[in-house]
């Protein structure tokens, strides 16, 4: 099944179904928000399951990517990882870290209160900041009891997702000596337009992993297309990790952190930093600078066969209004 979110004039929208081919949609039955749909995904599943065969036998009205909010336009709670050991071991070269325990999964608790939709304006207080793209995938999970294993968690991820997990570079490492973890330098993050179900994927859902490329592009110039599967930790075990001394609620997202792969000066990077940490080593600096106000990055994965499974995620940096306090 696959589904999006429009808008009803509420904080959560009205859930929606989405034909495969994404040119049409129906208000979901029985159940109005994807938050709903996660706390009983048992109950209200099988007759979604026949509402999204007839729609894609016909009928339904016809769905505007860019009219949707977020899939989850708010959630109980994110949690992002860092599963892609490429991107962690450059990171580590270029800024001389030490190298992480490769034995447990990096992971952090992000903002969840609002997530952008995938056409949406985003608005950032400077461009000094360090603004960079982050393209990764994620996953929602129903509800999952504190100590459910890998093997185990793996039934628990009803929906996949993709995801720009929107970061402020200059902050970063100033929050990082604090031991305390991020706050400004991670705002909310966006979603492309269509959350799927595991089936949508077929065999390309392989291991807990999207075994698909993200492509990104940079103000409309191809910046990359790194292949998802090369997770160090797959969703199953980043979700076993996060349940380890708690429970997880349903409406839980988990993200990957950025999609990399080994050969990423041969197919690029789904970040800036990663680019600019390649041209550190290479040329001893970076050349390459962040995001500017009226700068645009999309980001897409689609089917192999290229059916369009999440929507694009296409979206402009722009400078956030002061506040009336801030004018004075």
């Amino acid at each position: 099944m696959r589904f999006a979110t429009l808008p009803d004039g509420t904080a959560d929208g009205r859930l929606h179904l989405v034909s495969r081919d994404h040119t049409r949609c129906t208000p979901a039955r029985g159940v109005t928000t994807l938050q709903a749909l996660m706390e009983r995904w048992d109950h209200h599943a099988p007759e979604l399951q026949h509402q999204y065969e007839a729609l894609n036998a016909g009928g339904g009205a016809p769905f505007d990517p860019s009219d949707a909010l977020a899939p989850m336009p708010r959630a109980w709670q994110w949690l992002d990882g860092s599963a892609y050991e490429s991107h962690g071991a450059l990171m580590q070269k270029v800024f001389g870290l030490e190298p992480n325990d490769t034995t447990r999964p990096l992971m952090y608790q992000g903002m969840s209160d609002r997530f952008l939709p995938a056409t949406a304006d985003v608005p950032l207080p400077s461009e000094e900041d360090g603004i960079d793209f982050e393209g990764e995938f994620g996953v929602i999970c129903d509800a999952v009891p504190m100590g459910t294993a890998a093997d185990a968690a793996h039934g628990h991820i009803r929906l996949i997702l993709q995801i720009n997990d929107w970061s402020l570079r200059t902050l970063a490492p100033i929050e990082m000596k604090t031991g305390f973890g991020w706050v400004q330098a991670k705002p909310a993050c966006s979603m492309a337009p269509v959350a799927v179900t595991p089936d949508e994927l077929g065999p390309a859902w392989r291991d807990a992993r999207v075994d698909l490329p993200l492509i990104v592009d940079w103000n409309g110039t191809r910046f990359g297309a790194a292949g998802g599967y090369d997770m160090g930790f797959g969703f199953d075990q980043l979700i076993a990790h996060a349940a380890r001394t708690r429970d997880l609620v349903p409406g839980t997202v988990i993200g990957s952190g950025t999609v990399s792969n080994a050969n990423f000066r041969d197919i690029g990077s789904s970040c800036i930093a990663e680019r600019r940490g390649i041209e550190m080593l290479d040329h001893g600096a970076p050349r390459t600078g962040y995001m500017r106000f009226g700068d645009r990055v999309r980001m897409e994965c689609r089917a192999k066969d290229g059916a369009p499974l999440f929507g694009a995620i296409d979206q402009q940096v722009v400078a956030a209004p002061q506040p009336p306090s801030a004018r004075k």
